[in-house]
């Protein structure tokens, strides 16, 4: 499930990233996607290659690919969604945590709560 205001355009400095068309509330669930969960063994193969910077650890040591829009959700911190890991459904979801305006750019943080303020492993740009 994606909310037929997402969209995703090229961004002048980050690469790709998800943006909506119309105002979003906060709290507002705006994609649900399936995952592709993989082996630990197959984590360590993935660190080497260009998909590290879009694979989301999960547990139990594996990591997954997530579906739809989530890959390309560019970092922030503090950002203006959260992700969340569902590993019954294997699932994950996008929630707003504040109320978006038109033609904003929806971002995640990288370390886990929206707020985290740890420095990642790459450059940021605004």
């Amino acid at each position: 499930m994606i909310i037929s205001s997402l969209y995703s355009k090229p961004t002048v400095s980050k690469g790709w990233g998800v943006f909506t068309k119309d105002a979003i509330p906060k709290n507002t669930i705006i994609e649900i996607s399936p995952v592709i969960v993989m082996t630990a063994a197959e984590k360590k193969l993935l660190d080497k290659t260009s998909l590290y910077n879009y694979i989301f650890d999960w547990k139990d040591n594996k990591c997954c690919m997530a579906m739809g829009l989530i890959p390309i959700y560019n970092h922030a911190s503090p950002s203006n969604c959260e992700y969340f890991q569902d590993y019954e459904e294997n699932t994950i979801f996008i929630k707003t945590v504040c109320d978006i305006e038109s033609e904003t750019e929806l971002t995640i943080n990288y370390n886990g709560d929206w707020d985290n303020e740890k420095e990642v492993w790459f450059e940021v740009f605004d």
